[in-house]
């Protein structure tokens, strides 16, 4: 059931996932993922739709050093999109896709959800407080037009082949 309203012209898509990593970044059980971090996001910076993304001040983890909470298993992934089908091309059509196949190897599973999406005005750069408002909410109500996952987006249907919502 669709319950997230069709955005205009004037708002982008912007997406929290968070993962609690198997071990600290430095770990060798979590070496592939960290070690590939500063490519998979290269790829996110120069796909087509990308707007922004949260970059801690180390760039290589992205935003690891803005854990949720302060805890360094704990990976952050922040950014804005165009639309849904601009985050749907990079999440599923790139190397992307690979270690999101992986992701048993080096994330813990959460018994909350771990992924969200809403729509923000053009131009609109969403605070991590924010985000995690986004994703509380979701875990409290499940989707709506405030907070929604891939089910919630018509248009889109990558993530059905993927078991993942």
């Amino acid at each position: 059931m669709n319950t997230t309203p069709m955005p205009d012209a004037k708002l982008h898509l912007a997406q929290l996932n968070i993962g609690r990593l198997v071990a600290a970044p430095g770990a060798p059980e979590v070496a592939d993922f960290i070690d590939n971090l500063a490519r998979i996001n290269a790829i996110a910076d120069r796909s087509p739709g990308f707007v922004w993304r949260l970059v801690g001040a180390d760039e290589t983890f992205g935003a690891s050093d803005l854990s949720m909470p302060n805890d360094p298993t704990m990976a952050v992934n922040l950014s804005v999109w165009e639309s849904a089908e601009a985050l749907e091309n990079f999440v599923w059509n790139t190397v992307h896709k690979r270690f999101y196949n992986r992701k048993t190897e080096w994330f813990i599973p959460l018994d909350t959800p771990h992924f969200v999406m809403w729509w923000v005005p053009a131009g609109h750069i969403p605070a991590l407080e924010e985000a995690q408002a986004r994703l509380d909410y979701l875990a409290a109500n499940g989707p709506s037009a405030y907070a929604f996952g891939w089910e919630s987006l018509p248009n889109v249907q990558a993530w059905k082949s993927q078991r993942c919502a």
